[in-house]
Order: structure tokens, then sequence, then C-alpha cells
């Protein structure tokens, strides 16, 4: 099996999940079967604390909520990991350049 000579361009096109967190919380199970319309469930974080974006459950950026034509968009202020992805946790691009 031979690399694409283009690199990993090939996988631009591969389907992925993203999914935006706006917190958790754990819960006692009698209390999800009491939730009901109007109920109120507190979540962890702060609401002006920036929200977490994931790429197929992994966490790639940070942002802050928008409105966009009447619909829910997100703004994203940093990427996260990036001092990962240029130390030695980094895959290694084809022909030994460094990205």
């Amino acid at each position: 099996m031979s690399i694409h000579p283009r690199g990993f361009d090939f996988l631009r096109d591969v389907d992925v999940r993203l999914s935006v967190e706006l917190g958790r919380t754990e819960m006692k199970l009698k209390d999800i079967l009491a939730l009901g319309p109007e109920s109120i469930v507190v979540l962890d974080r702060m609401s002006d604390e920036l929200l977490d974006v994931l790429v197929n459950g992994k966490p790639i950026a940070k942002g802050e909520v928008i409105s966009h034509n009447g619909r829910f968009g997100l703004r994203i202020v940093e990427m996260v990991g990036v001092e990962e992805t240029a130390g030695e946790n980094a895959i290694p691009l084809p022909g030994g350049a460094e990205g």
C-alpha cells in the first residue's frame, strides 16, 4: 500500500461529527425520572465561559454561541491542543516535512 502523493488530502472529505458541549452535571436516577416540562437542570459551566467544540468526542476548540440568521451558531475563539500538535505527539507528514 502506498501513501497518496498529496499526503493526507484524501481525508478531507471524511465525515466527522462536530458537537458543542454546554456543560455537564451528575444526577441521581430518581431526579432524572422526575424531570418534566419547566424542570431546570443546572450545568457545571458558567454562562460566560467558552464552550467546548468536539470532533468525534475529542476537544479541538473553544467558542461562544452566536445568532446567525435566526439559528444558533458558534464563533471559534481559540483552538485547543495546538502545543501538542507541534510537539512529539504530532503525526509526521510524508517526506519528512514539518507542519
